[in-house]
């Protein structure tokens, strides 16, 4: 059986197949133990099933996760301890860093502190030329001081990194070993991200090595508590081993295995907002819709992403504060969740998140918090109908939220603050947090849209994360999109991309070629690189157990024009060059057809295709069938007006079926408003296309 697992802050979600239908299970997050979570989510699956019929599968089981252990440690500075090790006179790689500052016109910006101190940063006595050729030799002398150098550091993980290893990675391997006999775990550059820029590697290559001491407890947590949550009960006399196998998703789109994760955790960084991107992907195909923009909005994050017929990736991210350089899908994040605690700064000012309730205590209607939060707003405000969440199976202490909220409300006008005035109601400060929510991630999605050559008027907004669905109408007005579309399953979308990722493992070189001198020898080189790489490429996917015919091979170029110091990636198809004309234009607003063109590396993506379970088409509803009148309705407050909107169950709509606001969509994992102006159509596999009328766009 095959089940995915994607942890949230809040709630972790879990999709898998039963009797050929996709089915979805919520259980509450444990952040100090996110393993115990995934193994509640496995025991839900299982507890329909008989101890005989798990046994019978002699596949066993494997788990698919969408993690953000990662990410959480290198926020939290909770990594392990890092000795580096690179060239004698580049330790302070690390501490120098780039000359551009993070905001250029503040003065007392605080850089991240970083992640390896002085003490524990080692040179070695070897050299290698801008070729590769060797100009001082590692020696078994200088080797031998490194490792007991690295010894008296005690660290939990060792990073190695020495100057052009990516022309030349022979030093880097012999030291590597010599570390490895002694029982260090180690992470190497040449095997990590053989490219150039020596910064951006050696932060990549430390990141990793701070992850993975983390990540690896992490993982043999998770496969040693799925073991026992799954296989539970009598065994048959027959049965061997238990069987399971864990994946965990990449931010590149695809998945890896645990072992592979375990030893590059850096890949990992942007786990679970990739699994939502790629089930977004899925649903827009369905749905026919070619360009959209992705908004995840879950208990602690938003994550919004670009669209137009393929995922998109980038190797200039940051993490932490950190360049993190190997591929990641194009996602940025804002801190505006579900869980966002509203507050107000020393002016008066009302600001909401990045600091979140999470899942312990969480928000003030689940009974624990005591900070009001984006999810007690939509409470008080009426958009869950006094229903709860979850089907009704987690209640909403509705009272409590508006208690406490009111008691903050007081005391702003006692405090005579400059939004008192403003907040005369505790649904006035309630629809205040929410207009603050949807400014961060509107300005979100004009990051990805409007700052990168794209109109977002162009576009459909795919809603999903459990609160995906209570601001998309709102933003999607704002910014004039073309609708919205609801997929199924949107409070479970991320793990649904999780559970249809393929096996994807990245690999490149940097050559810097210029593609106007010499054309024949350039293409020689080009086409010599991308054959090894791609026999690097079959290499990994058939230790994945991938036959021939299931492995995908791509090739892509990162071009510059030269002097440049950023460069585009385009498929390495056709003519390249014009190719990468119209993607500078696309991206900068310009291109110049006349200037030398350079090659800065070589990229091939090998992929290997899983079985992916799809969705059913659902019942078409009856002709003549009002849809209306099948429905109740709730009192609640939508665009500051009390009105008195349809209440909708989402698994009572059906294929044809139409729609229109004001109107709260419920379902088992989101909810949906559908505010005044707007109206719905639901397709043939229960998708909601959601559009304004016309002139209601913003």
């Amino acid at each position: 059986m095959r089940i995915a697992v994607d942890t949230g802050g809040t709630f972790t979600d879990c999709v898998f197949v039963r009797d050929g239908r996709l089915e979805i299970v919520k259980v509450p997050s444990q952040r100090a133990m996110p393993e115990e979570a995934i193994a509640s989510a496995v025991r839900a699956v299982r507890k329909p099933l008989t101890p005989m019929s798990v046994f019978s599968d002699e596949r066993g089981l494997e788990l698919v996760c969408g993690t953000t252990v990662g990410t959480n440690a290198l926020l939290e500075r909770r990594g392990g301890r890092v000795a580096l090790v690179t060239t004698a006179g580049f330790e302070d790689v690390l501490e120098i860093g780039r000359q551009a500052r993070p905001r250029l016109y503040d003065f007392f910006v605080d850089k991240a502190e970083p992640l390896v101190g002085a003490r524990e940063r080692i040179g070695a006595r070897e050299r290698l030329a801008w070729d590769g050729e060797v100009v001082t030799e590692l020696t078994s002398r200088e080797i031998a001081g490194v490792v007991g150098a690295v010894r008296r550091v005690r660290p939990e993980a060792v990073a190695i990194c020495f100057l052009f290893s990516f022309r030349n990675s022979r030093h880097e391997a012999r030291l590597a070993a010599a570390l490895r006999r002694a029982g260090f775990l180690v992470s190497v550059s040449h095997e990590i991200l053989p490219e150039f820029r020596e910064y951006e590697r050696t932060s990549t290559t430390v990141i990793n090595a701070y992850l993975a001491p983390v990540m690896s407890g992490y993982l043999a947590g998770t496969q040693s508590r799925v073991r026992t949550a799954w296989f539970s009960g009598p065994k048959p006399k027959s049965f061997g081993a238990p069987r399971v196998r864990v994946h965990i998703m990449q931010s590149n789109g695809g998945v890896v295995s645990a072992e592979k994760a375990a030893r590059e955790p850096v890949t990992t960084i942007l786990s679970g907002p990739a699994g939502g991107v790629t089930g977004a992907a899925y649903a827009a195909r369905l749905a026919g819709i070619e360009r959209v923009i992705t908004f995840d909005m879950g208990g602690t994050s938003t994550d919004v992403a670009l669209l137009s017929g393929e995922l998109r990736t980038t190797s200039e991210s940051t993490a932490a504060g950190f360049p993190v350089a190997v591929p990641m899908l194009e996602i940025h994040i804002v801190g505006a969740g579900g869980g966002s605690i509203a507050r107000f700064d020393r002016g008066g000012a009302l600001r909401v998140g990045p600091e979140s309730a999470g899942a312990e205590p969480g928000p003030i209607c689940y009974g624990r918090g005591e900070l009001p939060t984006v999810t007690d707003a939509h409470a008080v405000l009426g958009h869950f109908g006094g229903a709860g969440l979850l089907g009704g199976a987690f209640p909403l202490d509705v009272a409590r939220a508006r208690s406490a909220m009111n008691a903050v409300v007081a005391k702003t006008r006692r405090a005579t603050m400059a939004s008192a005035a403003a907040f005369a109601s505790v649904e006035k400060f309630a629809e205040g947090i929410l207009a603050v929510a949807d400014a961060v991630m509107e300005k979100a999605i004009r990051v990805i849209s409007v700052e990168r050559g794209h109109d977002p008027r162009d576009y459909t907004l795919v809603a999903f994360g459990g609160a995906g669905g209570l601001h998309a109408c709102s933003l999607a007005s704002a910014l004039g999109m073309r609708g919205v579309l609801l997929p199924i399953f949107p409070g479970a979308l991320s793990a649904l991309g999780i559970l249809r990722a393929d096996v994807v493992t990245e690999f490149s070189r940097t050559v810097l070629l210029t593609v106007s001198s010499e054309a024949a020898r350039v293409r020689r080189e080009i086409e010599s690189g991308f054959r090894s790489l791609e026999k690097d490429g079959r290499r990994a996917m058939s230790a994945e157990g991938f036959s021939a015919s299931k492995i995908r091979i791509e090739r892509r170029l990162d071009l510059r024009y030269a002097g440049q110091a950023y460069e585009l990636s385009v498929p390495a198809t056709g003519d390249f060059v014009a190719a990468f004309h119209r993607a500078h234009e696309s991206r900068y607003g310009y291109h110049d057809a006349k200037r030398a063109v350079e090659i800065v590396n070589l990229r091939v993506r090998a992929t290997g295709v899983t079985e992916k379970p799809g969705l059913r088409k659902i019942a078409t509803a009856k002709r003549g069938a009002a849809g209306a009148e099948r429905w109740g309705a709730i009192d609640c407050v939508l665009d500051g007006n009390q009105c008195r909107a349809a209440a909708i169950a989402r698994d009572d709509l059906r294929a044809g079926d139409s729609l229109s606001g004001p109107a709260v969509i419920s379902e088992y994992s989101a909810t949906t408003l559908v505010p005044h102006g707007w109206s719905g159509r639901v397709d043939a596999y229960g998708q909601i296309l959601l559009t304004p009328k016309r002139g209601a766009r913003g």
